[in-house]
């Protein structure tokens, strides 16, 4: 690692604005979808474009699940099918050869959480275990990932967060929760497979973010295998971010950082309204935007101690971090910058990044269907609160299906 004494952390001036890479070439960005399946696209973000559908259609289907309904086949044709990758790993090889055809790479994410038993805890490593092997095998899957809370019961890590005096049970059991951790990491280590840990809401993301620093010390010392993950739209996470890297420096590992805007804004606030604490989220999103681009000058200025990965779907900040990249000399497939979108979303991003020789990830979620109904949850969610995004999906399938049409 770099002997530097002081990391840097001022912010890069911004680049001239330029945009080498069009993230409006729908002929690219949907080139490997049949003109059936952009149509059935088409039609599932027109719905999902409908604010209100979304919520009722949500609501219902919750409610369906609960009463154990048949509709199983439904969900699987549709919001599963656009989103997952499949039940299994074998499912999702289909999936993995359609985005190595396009030179983008695989994340398979075993999409369970919110376990409550050791014996589903025990399962979970088994099956992500199984991802690794499978990422070890090609270079089409360049991470691997995983959730603490598809380990460990929710409740124990926030016992653990908060200080609370454990029982010799509960001690013995967040031992299990550091040896199944250590063992992902532990073999991802041995197969030379990168890792994410997820991040999760925050009353028990200081105990992940502790886990994951331990798991760093142990194994990126020669190498970057164990990413943690920053939320951005957390007001003190930049602060982080460079306090973690200045820990990292010291103790002489790599810090593998895996930058996402937030996934739980809405459970966050009512929860800090609620229980009458600090909202921890920024008080708008160009706060988010803000320091997630600070967090982009600070991992490309450190790049020699700070391997990353842009989870984002913003146009404008994978556009900065091009413009950044090419302004430092930087070229786009350096090994420790990657970008990441999830399978299903933002391909005018995904696959023209990729056409231009920047390393790209989609991440495929699978697992039973019943299972990763709080990921597609989610989905549904994101959609509704990030603006304009499941109409801009919308417009470029549109955009792509006319222009099909215009080539007969």
């Amino acid at each position: 690692m770099s002997n530097r004494s002081n990391l840097i952390t001022s912010p890069v001036q911004p680049a001239v604005a330029t945009k080498p890479v069009s993230f409006e070439d729908t002929s690219i960005a949907f080139s490997s979808q049949s003109n059936f399946k952009l149509r059935k696209t088409y039609w599932l973000f027109a719905l999902m474009n409908q604010g209100w559908l979304v919520k009722v259609g949500t609501f219902f289907i919750k409610l369906a699940l609960k009463l154990q309904l048949p509709i199983k086949k439904l969900i699987k044709k549709t919001v599963f099918e656009q989103f997952c990758g499949g039940e299994s790993i074998r499912d999702c090889e289909q999936t993995i050869l359609h985005l190595h055809t396009a030179q983008v790479g695989t994340i398979l994410d075993y999409s369970i959480e919110g376990e409550e038993n050791e014996k589903c805890f025990d399962s979970t490593v088994l099956e992500i275990l199984r991802t690794i092997e499978r990422a070890s095998e090609s270079a089409d899957i360049p991470f691997s990932v995983f959730k603490v809370t598809g380990l460990a019961e929710t409740d124990l890590l926030e016992a653990v967060q908060n200080g609370d005096q454990l029982s010799e049970a509960d001690q013995a059991a967040f031992e299990r929760v550091r040896e199944r951790v250590n063992t992902l990491c532990l073999r991802a280590s041995e197969r030379n497979v990168r890792i994410f840990i997820d991040a999760e809401e925050s009353w028990i993301q200081d105990t992940i973010d502790c886990l994951a620093y331990e798991m760093m010390d142990r194994y990126n010392h020669e190498r970057c295998v164990v990413y943690n993950t920053y939320q951005m739209y957390r007001w003190e996470m930049y602060d982080q971010l460079v306090k973690a890297t200045e820990q990292a420096r010291q103790k002489g590992y790599f810090l593998g950082a895996k930058l996402v805007r937030g996934a739980y804004l809405e459970k966050e606030r009512i929860r800090s309204h609620e229980e009458e604490y600090q909202d921890p989220i920024q008080a708008t999103k160009e706060d988010t935007d803000r320091d997630f681009n600070r967090a982009i000058d600070f991992c490309l200025s450190n790049r020699d101690e700070v391997s990353i990965c842009l989870g984002t779907h913003n146009e404008y900040s994978c556009q900065y971090t091009i413009a950044q990249m090419k302004r430092m000399g930087i070229a786009p497939n350096d090994p420790h910058i990657y970008f990441a979108q999830l399978l299903g979303m933002s391909d005018n991003i995904s696959y023209n990044l990729a056409n231009s020789g920047y390393n790209v990830a989609k991440y495929v979620p699978y697992g039973p269907v019943e299972a990763v109904m709080p990921y597609l949850f989610r989905r549904a969610e994101e959609n509704k609160s990030i603006a304009g995004q499941s109409s801009r999906e919308f417009t470029l399938v549109k955009s792509e299906l006319e222009r099909r049409k215009g080539c007969k």
